[in-house]
């Protein structure tokens, strides 16, 4: 059988026993003819899948930085008062308890997976509703949070490309009144790039991919969209999930592919469902499978990956070894996956905002695209805004729209901001003295999120959380990118002890940097620019957390820990 039914198999064992066992994994490794050693290991490598026995009832905690001060810590005491048990622990007989990274909801926080089914915006009093609801025997499906986003902002309507009225099957009408040439060329001239962070062309990597005589071809939908702070592909897939999947159409048409694979993150797959379901409409309208709309030889089929939990599995190749049925581990790449993808064979991969996008340019004409925007950035852009806002959402915004306008009274209505981080964790944070830059190709790019801090906010406690995510999302394939993030998450710390001096403020920057030149992917390579941009943006703020040189500053006293043994011994004998 086929190894690239690993992830399937080994979430038909998740979700019937709520883990996969040794026996499990003897019998997938008979039936897909891989070794035990190998299934073991990819077990161990997605947060989703369990080794040992978890109970009917799991809960994954979201622990990213909005989570946090929305009100993270008083959640999870409440979760763990209400269950009678720990976060870290399999359970006492009902519940399961894990901490786990951004699902996706950064604007309903805080927010939980509970059997993999939403609940946002929680209270000390919605947890303990919950938690009787489910002692009670009730169905999480039943009372579980609505989660689509509001969209909070378009263009005028004759500048609104992506979040306009929508019909089903209209892109693909169009598309197959040209040629496969003629619709790439359409996607060039727009001057589309990928919207999931690395800004490539998109027509360049559909040329590539057409180029190629291979017969057997992919294209992929990147929908695992982790990084912290982002949900506007969520966002897409359930306001209209039509138009990505008519991009992917319009792309195999293009390309000659006859497969097309959405791989879903694992937090999203309880809108699987209705995925699966307008899939099936579009079988059941000849938008999908044979001889599409009665053209001879154009046959396209989609199908829904659900990967397992790895923030790793945003990049392309490591996402197609995933799908692969391995470890979601980024490989040395000779050959760009227009080439070389899955399976060997030419494979575009495209998120879902791009697909969305392009769906659209074939619609509307690249001429009309090119009219909004910036001369080098045509088109909108799609941006889900949390934090310190009064109007968390998805907002479409003109390329070359400020991020004072984005941060004004007219959108997002943010209180008092001072650190803005654009583009997740990864990407690059501003100071108020930028905010009349421009979000466009000529200025400051953004991958699709802002997350907003007003001046009551702790920076080195941001930043403390998002190197404590790289440390634990880190695949560990790459020495600098493991130790790296491990070391600069400890810097993090000494800082916020009052305990670093300029020294370790150099040995950051010289981390950042090996971090940057040796890791695989860019993943990788961006982890540490979040922590290096701050130390340059926000030099006020560090120099008051970095006191003079001396040599006392690195032995840190805890006078608490210090005498807890004595304490407690004192304790005891007077009992």
């Amino acid at each position: 059988m086929d190894r690239t039914l690993l992830l399937n198999k080994l979430w038909e064992y998740q979700h019937k026993f709520g883990f996969v066992s040794k026996s499990a994994i003897e019998t997938i490794s008979k039936e897909l003819n891989v070794s035990t050693i190998e299934i073991e290991s990819v077990v161990s490598f997605y947060h989703f899948f369990h080794n040992q026995p978890t109970e009917k009832n799991i809960i994954y905690l979201n622990n990213s930085i909005i989570s946090d001060l929305k009100g993270f810590e008083n959640v999870k005491a409440t979760i763990e008062k209400e269950t009678g048990c720990n976060f870290g622990d399999y359970g006492n007989s009902e519940f399961s308890l894990f901490e786990t990274s951004c699902i996706g909801m950064s604007d309903q926080e805080p927010a939980a997976l509970i059997n993999f089914q939403p609940f946002t915006d929680l209270t000390p009093n919605k947890v303990r509703k919950i938690i009787t609801k489910i002692k009670n025997g009730e169905n999480v499906k039943d009372f579980a949070s609505k989660t689509i986003s509001k969209i909070q902002f378009t263009p005028e309507d004759d500048k609104t490309i992506i979040f306009r009225n929508y019909e089903l099957g209209k892109s693909i009408k169009e598309g197959i009144k040209f040629t496969p040439q003629e619709i790439i060329d359409k996607i060039y001239k727009s001057k589309l790039k990928g919207c999931g962070g690395a800004f490539f062309d998109v027509g360049y990597k559909w040329q590539s991919c057409k180029s190629n005589e291979d017969t057997e071809k992919y294209i992929i939908c990147n929908a695992d969209e982790g990084e912290p702070g982002t949900f506007k592909d969520r966002a897409v897939l359930q306001h209209i999930p039509g138009l990505v999947i008519e991009g992917m159409v319009l792309a195999g048409y293009a390309t000659g592919a006859k497969e097309g694979i959405i791989y879903l993150r694992a937090e999203y797959q309880f809108f699987k469902q209705k995925l699966d379901d307008l899939i099936n409409e579009f079988y059941n309208q000849n938008f999908l499978g044979k001889n599409i709309q009665k053209i001879e030889g154009f046959d396209f089929d989609i199908r829904i990956q659900l990967g397992a939990g790895s923030y790793v599995c945003g990049a392309a190749s490591a996402l197609i070894e995933s799908m692969e049925g391995r470890r979601g581990e980024p490989p040395v790449r000779m050959w760009s996956a227009t080439k070389h993808g899955f399976k060997h064979k030419p494979t575009v991969v495209n998120n879902v905002e791009s697909l969305a996008y392009a769906s659209r340019i074939i619609e509307l004409g690249e001429d009309f695209f090119l009219s909004i925007g910036t001369k080098e950035t045509p088109g909108t852009k799609l941006i889900s805004i949390s934090g310190d806002v009064a109007k968390p959402g998805i907002y479409e915004i003109e390329y070359g729209t400020s991020i004072r306008e984005l941060l004004g009274i007219e959108m997002s209505q943010a209180t008092a901001p001072y650190y803005v981080q654009v583009s997740g964790p990864s990407g690059e944070c501003v100071s108020p003295a930028e905010f009349d830059r421009k979000i466009c190709m000529e200025d400051i790019l953004c991958g699709g999120s802002f997350m907003v801090f007003n001046r009551t906010r702790d920076i080195l406690h941001i930043l403390r959380n998002f190197m404590e995510f790289f440390k634990e999302e880190s695949c560990g394939v790459c020495t600098p990118c493991r130790a790296g993030n491990f070391i600069l998450n400890e810097k993090v710390k000494k800082m916020q002890r009052g305990l670093a001096s300029n020294d370790d403020v150099n040995e950051i920057k010289e981390w950042g940097n090996i971090i940057k030149l040796s890791s695989r992917c860019g993943l990788g390579k961006s982890s540490p620019n979040s922590l290096i941009y701050s130390i340059d943006k926000f030099k006020e703020y560090f120099n008051l957390k970095i006191p003079p040189s001396n040599e006392s500053q690195n032995v840190e006293f805890d006078m608490e820990n210090a005498i807890h043994e004595f304490d407690s011994i004192i304790k005891d004998t007077q009992l």
